[in-house]
């Protein structure tokens, strides 16, 4: 007996056009945006120009390198996976979608490391609720692959939960 594979076109699509409009919209940043500017858009919500040689919030930012060929080879190796997982389980809608968003942040970032050493990060929120855990309550600076990454990985959350619901 065969395994089903499932037709990953689609999930792939929804990946690709995560991929595009993250690198259109850091185009737009580093064509109009100085490195280290920050311009007002309203009270809560600035666009900066930031590059990130860590991960989420910076994590490892300060290394001597080597991060950049890490962090590069674990998003080729996940994305691998998620490509691997959407051919095994691409009928489970949710799921897929979820991964797919994984999938186009994790590449959308893969190639800015890989054209910069770096990811560019230009959305920048700051609230004063936020005072206790960031500096003035700026909230760190991501990007479209960045949101990307959290909505699927929040979807993996909820696909979860109504599976585990359903038993």
């Amino acid at each position: 007996m065969t395994a089903h594979k499932s037709n990953v076109a689609p999930w792939l699509g929804i990946a690709a056009v995560v991929i595009v409009l993250d690198q259109l919209t850091k185009r737009l940043i580093l064509g109009e945006v100085g490195f280290g500017e920050s311009r007002t858009v309203t009270g809560f919500f600035n666009l900066v120009h930031a590059h990130n040689t860590g991960a989420a919030f910076s994590f490892l930012a300060t290394g001597t390198g080597w991060q950049r060929w890490f962090f590069a080879l674990l998003a080729a190796a996940a994305s691998v996976f998620i490509v691997w997982l959407l051919r095994k389980h691409g009928e489970q809608r949710l799921f897929a979608v979820a991964l797919s968003l994984i999938l186009g942040g994790a590449l959308g970032n893969l190639i800015d490391r890989l054209l910069y050493g770096y990811v560019v990060d230009f959305l920048e929120f700051h609230w004063r609720f936020l005072e206790p855990l960031f500096y003035q309550g700026r909230f760190p600076a991501f990007n479209v692959a960045d949101s990307a990454i959290t909505l699927g990985a929040g979807l993996l959350i909820l696909d979860e939960l109504r599976r585990v619901r359903k038993t």
